[in-house]
C-alpha cells in the first residue's frame, strides 16, 4: 500500500529527465538521482555518428567560402567531418550545430594567421584549433565562458605553434606582437634599399606545377635530377598548356554573360558570332563534325609525316594555314612549340587507304582529316595584378571575382598577399629616408649592359666610359645595380676546336677585374650581377658553340676570383661607420634568373638568348586570301593583341628616332618579340630540339604571373624598351654595336619605381 504512491511520485518526477528502462514495472531497480544545476536541465549526451565529408561539404562551403572567403582542402574537410560527427552527433543539421562549430573554426583559423586555404601546415595548425575547440564544447555547442583544463588544452599562438596553458597565451601574443613591431621599426629605419635586393638563381626557384583538379599551384615534392624519367618530358608541356588554358578561361571573352539577354545566349555555327562568348573545342571532339567551324587551343607541332599539326591533351589534327590570317597582322611569330588559338573549319576525309577516318588516323593520337585555319592568334596575356588577384576592378568597373594566386610564393620571397603591403611600407620608408637632406629625390636605378665581350678591347673601353659617367654623378643618382650580361667571349671556349681555353678565359675575366678596380666608389656602393651566355663555361665545353641547355649554371668561381678580390679590397677601404648601407658585392648567377627588390613588390626576370633569330628561322608563314570568309577573330581579342598603348608608342618612337605614325622595322620587330614571349608565358617557347630545356627545372622559365619587368638580352635585336600588359620589357642589345663608323656604347637605364627604362648611348 505504501509503495504504490512512492512509485507514482517517482514516475512523475523522473519521467521528464530519463525514461524508465522497464516500462512494464514503472521504475528501474536503481532510480536515477536528479541533481539540480543553475544552468538549467541537463541535456542528453551526444552520440557520435559517422559523417561523410561529401554530406558536410555544402555547409562547409557556405561557412568557409561564402562567409569567411576561405578555401577548404579535401584533407581538412575529412578532419572537420570527423570532428563534427563526434561532437555534434545527429543534430549537426537539424539544430544547426555544424554551422556554428565551423564558424568558430574559421574565426580561429584567421586569428591564428592561416592562409586562404584551410589545410594543415598552411600558416596554422588545424589539429590544434580543433583540440582547443573540443575542450570548450558541451552538447554539440561551443560554450565561450566554459572553463577548461588549462593543463591539457593546447592554445594556438600567433605563429601557429601550439602552446600549453591559458596563462601563457596573453604574454606570448603580446611579446610576439611587440617583437614584430619592434623589428619592423628597426628594419624600416636602419636598412638601405640595396639590402632588400635578392638575386634568385634558376636552380633556387620553387618548383611549382599547376593542379588541374584543385585549380591551384603545388610544390613538386620529387627531387630534381638532370636525367629524370621520360614522363617528366610530357609533364613539361602539359603544365605549360594547363597554365595557359586556365588563364584563357578567366579572360572576359571566354566567360558567358548572364546579364545580357537574347542574342548573347543563342547558338550559332561560328565560334565568333556577334555578342557571343568564345567556346573552345577539344580536338578529339571534332570527329563526326565535318564542315563545322570551331575554335581550338593547341600546340603547333610537326607530325611524323612532316606536316604541320595542332596538338592538345586529347589528340592532334593536321593543320592547313594556307589561307589563315594572323591577328593582329604581322603582330607576333608563330613557331612549332607555341600554344596558339586557331579558328577554322574541320574537314573530315573518308575512305582513304581503307580507313574511315583518314590515312594517318591513330598515329601519335592524330585524328583523320584536316583543320583549315581561317585566323590564328596567340592566347591573350593576363596582367600581373589579375593573376595575383590584387586587382579590384575590371575594365567594366565591377569587382573582380576571378580569385587569383596572391597567396602563392612563386619566387621564395613571400607571397603578394602575405608580404606585399608590408614591403611597400618599407619601400616608402627607405626611399623617404634617402631623400632627407637632399635636394633631388632618390630614384633607384639599374644599369643594364648586354653582350659584354671581354675579348674585344673596344668592349673594355666602352665599360670604362659607362663607369666614368656614373662615377661622376652624386651618390644618390648612381644606379643601385649594374647588370652585365654575356656572352663574355665572342666564341665558345674549351670546345677542342682551337678556340680559347680556360686559361685565356680567366685572363679575360681578370681584365674585367682591372677595369672595375679603377672605380672603387662604384664597387663600394653598388651591386654587380653577372649573367652568363651560351659561350661561357662550362656549358660551352660540350656544346661547341651550339645551343646549350637552359637553365644553365653560373660561371664557376675558378674564373671569378680576381673580380671578388677587387670588391673585397674596395670594401676594405670604405668608411661605413654608422651607415646602414651594405657593402658592394659581385653576384654571379644563372641564366635565367630573377632579381627582386622589396620582396614581391619588384620582380625582374633576366634571360640571355638570341630569341628573335630563332623565331625568324622557325616561324610559320601564312598566305592570307583576298576573299576571306566572314568567320574571323573577334575585335576584342584583336584589341588585346596590341603590345603598345597609345601613350607609350610615341615615346618609344621618339627614342628610336622615328615618327610615331610610321614605326621603323626595329620597332615592329621589338613589338613582335615582346608580344610573342609574354603571350606564351615562357622564356623558351620552342621544341626541345631547338632549345633544350632541363625537364625538372622548366618552371624557372615560366613567366606566370607576369613579372614587373623583364630583360630579354638579345644580341641580334636592336635595343628597345617597351611596356606590354603592365610588364616592362627591355633589351640592351650589344654594348658595343657592330658596324659603327665610330666607337659607340649603348645600354639601358631602368628606373625601378617608375618601371620604365631608357636606351642610352654615348661615344668614347
Amino acid at each position: 500500500m505504501d509503495r504504490t504512491p512512492r512509485m507514482n511520485s517517482c514516475i512523475q518526477t523522473e519521467s521528464d529527465a530519463v525514461p524508465s528502462s522497464s516500462p512494464g514495472f514503472g521504475t528501474p531497480v536503481h532510480p536515477f538521482r536528479i541533481t539540480k544545476s543553475t544552468n538549467g536541465p541537463t541535456k542528453a549526451p551526444i552520440l557520435p555518428i559517422l559523417l561523410p565529408p561529401s554530406t558536410l561539404r555544402p555547409v562547409a562551403f557556405r561557412t568557409f567560402t561564402r562567409k569567411h572567403n576561405l578555401t577548404i582542402s579535401s584533407s581538412a574537410l575529412q578532419m572537420l567531418a570527423n570532428f563534427v560527427g563526434k561532437n555534434c552527433g545527429s543534430g549537426w543539421r537539424e539544430e544547426g550545430l555544424a554551422e556554428r562549430v565551423l564558424d568558430e573554426v574559421a574565426k580561429s583559423w584567421k586569428k591564428a594567421g592561416g592562409g586562404v586555404i584551410v589545410e594543415e601546415g598552411k600558416g596554422a595548425s588545424l589539429k590544434a584549433i580543433l583540440q582547443t575547440l573540443e575542450g570548450s564544447m558541451s552538447g554539440g555547442r561551443v560554450i565561450t565562458g566554459k572553463a577548461a583544463d588549462e593543463r591539457t588544452i593546447p592554445i594556438l599562438s600567433r605563429n601557429g605553434v601550439s602552446e600549453m596553458g591559458r596563462d601563457s597565451l596573453q604574454p606570448s601574443l603580446v611579446s610576439a606582437r611587440a617583437t614584430e613591431n619592434q623589428e619592423d621599426d628597426e628594419t624600416e629605419v636602419s636598412l638601405h634599399p640595396r639590402s632588400w635586393i635578392k638575386v634568385i638563381g634558376a636552380f633556387e626557384l620553387p618548383r611549382l606545377t599547376y593542379n588541374v583538379d584543385k585549380k591551384y599551384f603545388e610544390a613538386i615534392k620529387a627531387r630534381p635530377a638532370l636525367f629524370p624519367p621520360p614522363t617528366h618530358k610530357t609533364t613539361l608541356f602539359r603544365d605549360r598548356y594547363n597554365v595557359i588554358y586556365q588563364r584563357l578561361l578567366r579572360n572576359e571573352s571566354f566567360q558567358t554573360s548572364l546579364s545580357s539577354s537574347g542574342p548573347s545566349l543563342r547558338r550559332s555555327s561560328s565560334s565568333f558570332a556577334p555578342q557571343q562568348c568564345y567556346k573552345l573545342t577539344q580536338i578529339a571532339n571534332l570527329l563526326g563534325r565535318s564542315g563545322t567551324s570551331h575554335l581550338l587551343l593547341g600546340m603547333l607541332s610537326v607530325s611524323p609525316a612532316g606536316d604541320l599539326s595542332l596538338t592538345d591533351l586529347t589528340g592532334s589534327v593536321a593543320l592547313d594555314l594556307g589561307h589563315a590570317r594572323m591577328i593582329p597582322e604581322d603582330g607576333a611569330w608563330f613557331a612549332p612549340g607555341m600554344i596558339v588559338l586557331v579558328d577554322g573549319i574541320y574537314e573530315e576525309e573518308e575512305n582513304i587507304r581503307g580507313s574511315i577516318l583518314g590515312g594517318n588516323s591513330g598515329i601519335g593520337g592524330a585524328i583523320g582529316g584536316k583543320f583549315v585555319g581561317v585566323s590564328i592568334c596567340g592566347p591573350p596575356c593576363e596582367r600581373r595584378e589579375i593573376s595575383l588577384g590584387t586587382s579590384t576592378q575590371q575594365s567594366s568597373g565591377e569587382v573582380s571575382s576571378s580569385g587569383g594566386f596572391g597567396w602563392i610564393d612563386f619566387l621564395g620571397v613571400g607571397s603578394e598577399r602575405a608580404r606585399g603591403s608590408r614591403m611597400r611600407k618599407i619601400q616608402a620608408r627607405c626611399i623617404h629616408d634617402d631623400q632627407e637632406g637632399s635636394d633631388t629625390p632618390t630614384r633607384p636605378k639599374m644599369a643594364i649592359m648586354g653582350e659584354v665581350n671581354l675579348d674585344d678591347m673596344k668592349t673594355l673601353d666602352g665599360l670604362r666610359r659607362v663607369f666614368n659617367l656614373y662615377n661622376d654623378l652624386p651618390l644618390t643618382e648612381r644606379p643601385l645595380v649594374f647588370v652585365l650580361i654575356g656572352n663574355f667571349v665572342q666564341k665558345a671556349i674549351i670546345n677542342g676546336g682551337g678556340q680559347a681555353g680556360s686559361i685565356e678565359y680567366k685572363e679575360y675575366i681578370d681584365s674585367l677585374a682591372l677595369v672595375l678596380s679603377e672605380f672603387p666608389t662604384l664597387l663600394q656602393h653598388s651591386t654587380f650581377i653577372f649573367v652568363p651566355g651560351d659561350n661561357d663555361p662550362w656549358a660551352s665545353a660540350f656544346s661547341a658553340g651550339a645551343t646549350s641547355t637552359v637553365p644553365r649554371q653560373a660561371i664557376p668561381e675558378l674564373f671569378t676570383s680576381r673580380v671578388r678580390r677587387a670588391f673585397a679590397m674596395a670594401n676594405a677601404e670604405a668608411e661605413r661607420s654608422g651607415s646602414a648601407e651594405p657593402p658592394g658585392e659581385a653576384i654571379w648567377t644563372s641564366n635565367p634568373c630573377r632579381l627582386t627588390l622589396f620582396g614581391p613588390v619588384h620582380d625582374i626576370a633576366i634571360f640571355r638568348d638570341d630569341i628573335s633569330g630563332r623565331l625568324r628561322r622557325g616561324a610559320v608563314s601564312t598566305k592570307p586570301d583576298t576573299n576571306e570568309p566572314d568567320i574571323a577573330m573577334g575585335e576584342d581579342l584583336a584589341s588585346n593583341a596590341d603590345p603598345l598603348t597609345s601613350e607609350e608608342a610615341p615615346e618609344y618612337a621618339q627614342q628610336a628616332g622615328t615618327n610615331s605614325s610610321s614605326p621603323s622595322p626595329a620597332v615592329l620587330m621589338a613589338r613582335k618579340l615582346v608580344k610573342t614571349i609574354l603571350d606564351q608565358g615562357t622564356l623558351s617557347p620552342f621544341p626541345l630540339s631547338l632549345r633544350p630545356v632541363l625537364w625538372d627545372y622548366a618552371s624557372s622559365l615560366q613567366l606566370y604571373p607576369l613579372p614587373t619587368a623583364a630583360i630579354l638580352a638579345d644580341a641580334e635585336a636592336a635595343p628597345f624598351s617597351i611596356t606590354y600588359e603592365g610588364c616592362h620589357v627591355m633589351n640592351p642589345g650589344r654594348l658595343v654595336p657592330e658596324g659603327e663608323l665610330s666607337s659607340v656604347v649603348r645600354w639601358v637605364e631602368y628606373d625601378i619605381l617608375k618601371n620604365r627604362g631608357r636606351v642610352k648611348q654615348d661615344r668614347f
